[in-house]
């Protein structure tokens, strides 16, 4: 049992995303047993030089992970084949209203950071 107040690496405290991993493949919404993943993209063109044809790329608009509803169950974690959403051991997300608990891609992507100094978390 530790006894130096420090959160363990491992600790599944909040689903952090990074947005540049996200291919909007849609599995985590699908396989999230409460639902509480929305995800929005579009679909753009993309040629490459030599390529014979285009080919389609999903691009993020919006992500939001409702806390409110998740049950910390790490399916999406675990079945993210881009490593996009990750376990970070923090907790400080409390709020007034429902609504302070849904968070879109801007909360989910500050999760990344160490909390309060900017210094990214390791997953050791």
């Amino acid at each position: 049992m530790k006894t130096d107040g420090q959160v363990p690496g491992q600790a599944h405290g909040v689903i952090a995303l990074t947005a540049s991993a996200c291919t909007s493949c849609m599995i985590c919404v699908r396989e999230c047993p409460s639902w509480c993943i929305e995800l929005e993209s579009h679909d753009v063109e993309v040629t490459d030089p030599g390529a014979r044809r285009p080919r389609t790329v999903s691009f993020l608009d919006a992500f939001t992970i409702d806390f409110g509803l998740c049950m910390y169950c790490g399916i999406c974690v675990d079945l993210c084949p881009f490593d996009a959403l990750a376990w970070r051991p923090d907790f400080d997300y409390a709020s007034r209203s429902a609504a302070g608990l849904v968070q879109g891609i801007g909360e989910l992507e500050s999760w990344q950071q160490g909390p309060g100094d900017g210094t990214a978390i390791s997953d050791s």
